[in-house]
């Protein structure tokens, strides 16, 4: 949801630090990685916030996107990396709460339940929030020839 490692380095510390703090109000209602799922969105959305408010310097590409060497071809890497870059770009386009639902299902594979459980929303907002995330990445992709691949992905996608 962050599209870089040191911000991603930076959440999950603060991430670690607020389950620390909070463990003791968990009070078993919901399964712990639930809760750990609910904790972690709230403090991305934070973050996310408080990013709005500095200026972007340049765009990284994240660290924790490698190939691996000995079946990808150099130029199919950086294709790679470059159609990640501008999904990501894409992505990040998304209001945080389509954002936070299509991470979360679409690309962790969260189930519409217990992602409703995370957002603190009914499972219908999270599968409106689905669907209109699903769209809007559809036309922002139409507009990227760069993932034209990705077009049948979701012209085809359902759920």
């Amino acid at each position: 949801m962050l599209g870089n490692a040191p911000d991603a380095e930076d959440v999950v510390q603060e991430v670690f630090f607020q389950v620390h703090r909070s463990l003791k109000d968990f009070r078993g209602q919901s399964k712990f990685t639930t809760w750990l799922h609910r904790v972690t969105v709230n403090v991305v959305l934070m973050h996310r916030r408080s990013q709005k408010s500095r200026p972007v310097l340049s765009e990284e590409l994240s660290a924790d996107i490698t190939a691996d060497e000995s079946s990808v071809l150099p130029d199919e890497d950086v294709d790679r990396r470059m159609r990640t870059r501008v999904f990501l770009r894409l992505l990040d386009k998304l209001a945080d709460k389509k954002r936070a639902v299509f991470v979360l299902h679409d690309l962790e594979g969260v189930s519409p339940q217990e992602i409703s459980e995370i957002v603190g929303a009914p499972v219908l907002t999270v599968r409106t929030r689905l669907f209109y995330a699903r769209r809007e990445l559809e036309a922002l992709i139409a507009d990227e020839p760069a993932l034209a691949s990705l077009k049948a992905t979701f012209s085809g996608g359902s759920s």
